[in-house]
């Protein structure tokens, strides 16, 4: 346990500790629709900083037909939203493009999916920080461009710790910014289109003209080739739709109505922006300028023309918008703080990466997850520079593989299910209409980029398949050998009444029994404490702490499973002494901090019986290494340190593998 000045310190930083047990610590963790959509809408809506300039540079000075691009972005939006409607139906438990993916199609696609979501969501931090601090230069001498990797970096610290004070903290403090972003760019793009009201007639006729003279001139085919390759290059736009089915588990009941309404609020507001924002770009012949960004040359040439050049009010104007804008996007980055974590979580359930992922920390957050997210999205930043282009490469690919997945997976499902499911061929068509859309931007993307950072996001996506396969073939090997021994033990005697059982004796010498969920770890224990000090102990203490992580916590079903589990496995203990004429008995907790539960309840113990001798088992590998460490917890040893510190005995007795 951490000294009291370091208690004292975390306490500062990161809020009381809750109780996971309680159901108001749940309630605190539910969002309502609006805080949902600010917190997981945000991602989607905060792609409309970067998403619609890239799409617009890529058509280069071809700018008419932009208009073609804006109606596609928004239609796409609507599309892949209303597809992802058919995960939150059914996946009211969360899970997202991870889930989808694992249970529709196999627990291999699910790797893959996960995989991509988690370095999706490391990049969701990068980008939209590094873009947030992009927006903020823009105000900025260009000399100032020097600090902006410190600034990103600071800013990921800044997130860390909100989220790890507890989810509902950074919502709050960011909901101003949410809600000053949407008023300034609505203003900007109702009145920048408005103030075009007399072009705006003209508007189509003269793209449908504009467009037969190009296709006259390179021909249909390399038109439509160009088209495609700016709608693809500006996937970015579409990044964050999929946060709102992963993290349905978070959302107020009822879930589904909740998510629907979030994801109803996001597709809204995405679209409008999005494809209002390229509306604007064409409007006003946007260009690109050194150190900043297209938004904000955009806005400064229409508050130019309303209050005339370096205007203090138009300034004003521009300041404000900016600094919403940033502060849009750090909301954004703030859910890939809700996402990864999450999708970490759901993958340790499923060993493929190390359970302690699923662990839950005092603030009933999934604190290693946390910390593994803001550590690879500086690592990300400081390898691209917060290169924003080359940062949208690598998390459109991510994203669009997630995507394609989660639409294919959908398409299977409506299709086995064709005969029995309502209105099947109807979702059917969507779901593959938006795996065809999908497809072709992940595949258009990594054609185009690959020597332009796609290469890197493939090779760092690769790396994290393959070690979640070794991760998963560690894990079942352990579980098959575990499962083996304690098959030995697996008796089903009748228990012994507590009024035929010995007494405990508090003055005797008594053996204390640190036991988890394997019965056979357990009782390799209890009898390598006999054979080592045969005939010392009188009394026989078994304790035990449910461990409630991430996946327990969401779920009042599995709290009952698992306190169910933890009493079986005691009884079996304390029957198995009882029957050998032995005194037994045992004790329990539950909580998200086991090594912290099991000191309590030993003092609880040694108080009581002061002549005690505390015993643990743990897993010895012949091939022991980094690797087995990270994946096994080091309970056993935690708590024998403070035990010694406090004069009371423990013995670890090893047991190889």
């Amino acid at each position: 346990m951490l000294p009291l000045r370091l208690q004292r310190l975390k306490r500062a930083f990161l809020g009381d500790a809750k109780d996971p047990l309680s159901p108001q610590a749940r309630q605190h963790m539910a969002l309502a629709a609006f805080l949902a959509w600010v917190g997981l809408g945000a991602d989607g809506l905060s792609s409309a900083n970067y998403g619609p300039e890239e799409t617009f540079l890529a058509l280069g000075g071809h700018t008419h037909l932009a208009l073609y691009l804006a109606l596609a972005t928004a239609v796409t939006v609507f599309v892949i939203a209303l597809a992802y409607n058919q995960v939150i139906e059914l996946f009211p438990s969360g899970g997202g493009g991870y889930k989808v993916a694992t249970t529709l199609i196999g627990p291999r696609a699910g790797l893959v999916s996960g995989s991509a979501l988690i370095i999706d969501y490391v990049l969701t931090i990068a980008i939209s920080i590094a873009s947030g601090v992009d927006a903020l230069f823009s105000l900025l001498p260009l000399a100032a461009q020097a600090w902006k990797l410190p600034t990103e970096a600071l800013m990921v610290l800044v997130l860390l710790v909100l989220n790890m004070r507890g989810m509902k903290e950074p919502l709050k403090l960011l909901l101003p910014l949410f809600l000053g972003f949407l008023i300034t760019h609505g203003g900007f793009i109702v009145g920048g289109i408005l103030s075009h009201a007399e072009s705006l007639p003209a508007l189509l006729p003269d793209t449908l003209t504009d467009t037969r003279e190009f296709a006259a001139e390179i021909g249909w085919f390399a038109l439509l080739s160009l088209l495609l390759r700016a709608f693809a290059l500006g996937g970015g736009t579409y990044t964050g739709i999929e946060a709102v089915s992963n993290n349905i588990n978070n959302l107020k009941e009822p879930r589904v109505a909740t998510g629907k309404m979030t994801m109803l609020y996001m597709a809204f507001s995405l679209a409008f922006t999005a494809g209002g924002l390229i509306v604007l770009y064409l409007l006003w012949n946007a260009q690109s300028v050194e150190g900043m960004t297209l938004n904000a040359a955009t806005f400064s040439a229409i508050l130019a023309a309303a209050f005339g050049e370096g205007s203090w009010l138009g300034g004003t104007i521009l300041l404000l918008t900016l600094v919403f804008a940033a502060g849009l996007l750090f909301v954004a980055a703030n859910t890939g703080f809700l996402g990864g974590p999450a999708v970490l979580a759901n993958m340790a359930a499923d060993r493929w990466v190390p359970h302690q992922f699923s662990q839950l920390s005092n603030r009933l957050v999934t604190q290693n997850g946390l910390l593994l997210m803001a550590a690879a999205a500086v690592i990300l930043l400081i390898i691209t520079g917060g290169d924003v282009s080359m940062l949208v490469v690598l998390y459109s690919i991510n994203v669009f593989l997630t995507f394609s997945l989660s639409l294919y997976g959908l398409c299977v499902h409506w299709w086995k299910n064709r005969s029995s499911a309502p209105r099947a061929y109807r979702r059917l068509a969507l779901a593959l209409l938006g795996f065809i859309v999908c497809a072709g931007i992940l595949s258009t993307t990594i054609f185009e980029k690959f020597t332009h950072g796609a290469w890197l996001t493939v090779l760092i996506t690769g790396c994290v398949i393959a070690t979640g396969f070794a991760i998963r073939r560690h894990y079942r090997g352990v579980s098959g050998q575990l499962a083996k021994i304690d098959a030995l033990f697996a008796t089903a005697a009748p228990p012994i009444p507590p009024s035929a059982a010995q007494p405990l004796d508090p003055k005797a010498p008594t053996a204390v029994f640190l036991v988890g969920r394997s019965l056979g770890a357990g009782m390799h224990t209890l009898l390598s404490a006999q054979r080592l000090f045969p005939g010392q102990f009188k009394n026989y203490i078994f304790l035990s702490v449910g461990e409630i992580d991430a996946e327990a916590f969401h779920g009042e079903e599995l709290l009952a499973e698992l306190r169910q589990e933890v009493e079986d496995n005691l009884e079996s203990y304390v029957n198995y002494c009882r029957r050998h004429g032995w005194a037994a008995t045992s004790m329990h907790s539950f909580g998200t901090d086991v090594v912290e539960r099991l000191l309590t309840l030993a003092d609880m113990v040694t108080q009581q019986y002061p002549n005690s001798m505390f015993f643990a088992a743990q897993l010895i590998f012949a091939e022991d290494n980094a690797l087995t460490r990270l994946l096994h917890n080091q309970t056993a040893y935690a708590i024998q340190r403070d035990l010694h510190l406090r004069g009371v005995p423990m013995v670890i007795l090893p047991m190889k593998l």
